[in-house]
């Protein structure tokens, strides 16, 4: 088992930055790649973010290239997500989850834990 909690999350004006924090306990979790996703009030969940086990390669949705960053330190078993220049269509509540096989990263059934999720609100 694995536990995520994540946090960060708030009201923001657009144009403005957030990062949310993603606490891992539970089993080795550097045996994990790291995805966020984010829901929308009537939208399906999709995928914003990922980043490998171990040799650190990110990927992102086009949504958020050039703006959010996710990173991951091992030693705090956390992972973030940098969310600058914030519009209202991120508006949403954003997970954390933890891929054990290390492929498919924007395949939300290859995530076998989540976390709780934590809102993201970008008033305009």
């Amino acid at each position: 088992q694995v536990q995520l909690v994540e946090s960060g999350g708030g009201l923001v004006q657009a144009g403005g930055s957030l990062r949310l924090s993603c606490a891992a306990s539970g089993r080795t979790f550097s045996n994990y790649a790291m995805g966020w996703f984010r829901q929308a009030p009537g939208k399906e969940r999709q995928f914003v973010a990922a980043i490998s086990r171990r040799n650190l390669r990110t990927y992102y949705a086009d949504s958020v290239k050039g703006r959010f960053t996710i990173s991951r330190d091992s030693a705090k078993n956390t992972v973030y997500l940098q969310m600058n220049n914030l519009k209202p269509e991120d508006t949403a509540v954003y997970y954390c989850a933890a891929n054990p096989l290390n492929i498919n990263y924007d395949v939300k059934s290859r995530y076998d834990y989540w976390g709780q999720g934590t809102q993201v609100t970008v008033s305009s």
